[in-house]
């Protein structure tokens, strides 16, 4: 809804100075929303009030129109119009998730920090939700291999959960990146994780999917993953292991199987570049308000090496000079206006009616 609203107006300030006719001209917006968006005015008190803690408390904030927004979060449907975060914003470096269940064996643990530790020191940002299991020992995995991790909370940032974790989220915070979408206070309630699981697929270009029962929450956030066109893969386990009943489920639709982090850079080789430029974004009164449609100029260098027909990004890569984050970063844009087209395989072409 935001972004469709930020599509077609400009910025948020555009919005909320539209009249409600202009309003019932968006596809799908309900008449609760646009009624919500005409009398804002009554919703700015408490706004402010929430910003006013945000800030006296040094955590950052980064929104939909701002060009740090991380760049694969933006492409999905829904992303969150703003993330409010502790630690630092790093762009530069791709993320994969790793996932699975709370209530892990020995066997999903030990893996779980494996792929994290030998992911991180290939160059990946490992992402996970900072539960219990699987997710604790991602982001372990990462820290012991002086890597970068990202935790995306179901809850607000002062109401860290599972609380044990307290000196997790803090080294995370130190080392890496802490987002939540909810109110400072917003306690751990279940219907938040479904809600924040769209954020660690939509910041990841694969998410591997470790231990899973079959009601997993992590086959949830495989699935969004695929809806996203991102990859997805697989640990197997044992065949009498209810824990892994979920993943081998996933295995069947598709997902590929993966044994070490081998099988992931097989995939995902191109995301890894060697020029590192990290970026630690300003607390936001020492921001400079950016222009969305700003960010999007002198993003179309790489339509200069696309044609009507699929060319693969390691080609688009080698031909433009530039690094894979940066040609990642222009598809995506190019993609959301529709110029470009994406295939399986990671293969791009120019838009039919673009031809």
């Amino acid at each position: 809804m935001y972004k469709r609203l930020i599509d077609q107006f400009g910025s948020p300030e555009i919005v909320l100075k539209t009249s409600e006719h202009q309003l019932g001209k968006v596809n799908r917006l309900s008449a609760k929303v646009r009624d919500n968006i005409v009398n804002h005015k009554a919703f700015v008190y408490r706004a402010k009030k929430e910003l006013e803690i945000v800030l006296n408390k040094n955590i950052n904030i980064v929104t939909l129109t701002d060009c740090e927004y991380p760049v694969l979060l933006k492409q999905i449907p829904d992303p969150p119009p703003f993330l409010t975060y502790v630690g630092k914003l790093d762009n530069s470096s791709p993320c994969i998730s790793i996932i699975g269940s709370r209530a892990a064996t020995g066997y999903g643990l030990s893996a779980s920090e494996n792929f994290a530790y030998n992911l991180a020191g290939k160059g990946f940002q490992i992402v996970s939700g900072l539960a219990r299991g699987i997710d604790s020992m991602a982001h372990k995995g990462a820290l012991r291999a002086k890597g970068k991790t990202i935790a995306v909370l179901g809850s607000g940032l002062n109401k860290i959960y599972p609380r044990e974790n307290k000196s997790l989220f803090q080294a995370i915070a130190e080392n890496g990146t802490v987002f939540s979408e909810f109110k400072l206070n917003t306690e751990p309630y279940p219907s938040n994780f479904p809600t924040r699981n769209r954020i660690i697929a939509g910041l990841s270009c694969g998410s591997i999917v470790v231990e899973a029962a079959k009601k997993s929450g992590s086959l949830i956030t495989a699935r969004l993953a695929t809806e996203y066109n991102r990859e997805v893969f697989a640990v197997p386990g044992s065949i009498k292991s209810k824990k892994s009943e979920g993943t081998h489920s996933l295995l069947k639709q598709g997902a590929r199987l993966v044994e070490n982090e081998n099988d992931i850079m097989d995939e995902l080789h191109h995301f890894i570049h060697e020029e590192k430029e990290n970026f630690q974004a300003a607390p936001l009164q020492k921001q400079k308000s950016t222009d969305y449609k700003s960010c999007k100029q002198n993003k179309s260098l790489i339509m200069n090496f696309l044609d009507p027909y699929p060319v693969h990004i390691d080609v688009l890569i080698e031909k433009s000079g530039m690094t894979s984050s940066q040609v990642t970063s222009q598809l995506i844009d190019l993609e959301l206006q529709g110029t470009v087209m994406r295939h399986q395989g990671n293969y791009y072409s120019i838009s039919e009616e673009y031809h």
